[in-house]
């Protein structure tokens, strides 16, 4: 078992950890295939725009990230053959401050941040982050986003700038931070190709697949946490288990 006990900092993956960013995503794209004709399965939807995300993120590395979302609509429009409607692709860029937070993540935040500092570390801007926040319930201890990094994850300059400013925020080293996080895509293998300890949040796990995120670059050890959970309130329950 992982001592998490050990580490001093959380840091976390925002959307499809602690935000339900794949209900937020459908809940977008759902009424905008239905205007347009299209006849596709949830797992369909996720899967295109996990793939043309992760594209459009390499491509435009300091886009902001409403600005990545529109760019995502635009090809999905063209790769489905359907009219490419602005005003739609804008709207689905502010869409993240309407994604709803998984029902167990204020609770289980609340609860790891008397044990730990609490550290966003997400492929988003500062605005749009702020009505996540909102919904979460908590003010987290530091914030790092690809917009001040330039880059987004998988990225690892993006793990090494979290690193960097946890220890010169709250004198806590690599060896204190604990990397948490639901996609191993975005986060768990180059987390770990940096020396970081991981959490998978499998929150797919009773569904399986791997809905909106791109399944790993690599597979094997690379790509196995340190420790699996099907959900914050299990890691949360498990630090509070510890006397």
């Amino acid at each position: 078992m992982l001592p998490i006990a050990q580490f001093k900092a959380l840091t976390f993956d925002c959307y499809g950890t602690l935000i339900d960013w794949e209900r937020g995503i459908l809940d977008e794209l759902r009424p905008w295939a239905a205007r347009h004709g299209l006849v596709l399965t949830d797992d369909a939807l996720l899967e295109r725009f996990g793939q043309t995300e992760a594209e459009c993120e390499a491509a435009a590395p300091t886009a902001l990230y409403p600005a990545i979302l529109a760019e995502v609509m635009k090809r999905l429009a063209v790769d489905w053959g359907v009219t490419f409607d602005s005003a739609e692709a804008t709207e689905f860029g502010q869409s993240v401050r309407r994604w709803p937070a998984f029902p167990d993540s204020p609770d289980a935040l609340t609860t790891l941040q008397r044990y730990y500092k609490l550290v966003i570390l997400s492929n988003v801007d500062h605005a749009s982050f702020a009505f996540s926040e909102a919904r979460l319930g908590i003010k987290f201890d530091l914030v790092c986003t690809a917009q001040d990094i330039g880059s987004y994850k998988p990225n690892v300059r993006n793990f090494q700038f979290a690193v960097d400013r946890v220890n010169e925020t709250f004198g806590i080293d690599r060896s204190g931070v604990l990397h948490v996080a639901q996609s191993l895509f975005h986060d768990i293998v180059p987390a770990r190709s940096i020396g970081l300890s991981t959490v998978w949040v499998n929150r797919r796990k009773v569904v399986g697949g791997w809905g909106a995120t791109p399944p790993p670059s690599t597979l094997g050890e690379a790509a196995r946490a340190d420790l699996e959970v099907a959900s914050l309130q299990e890691l949360a329950t498990l630090r509070t288990s510890i006397a």
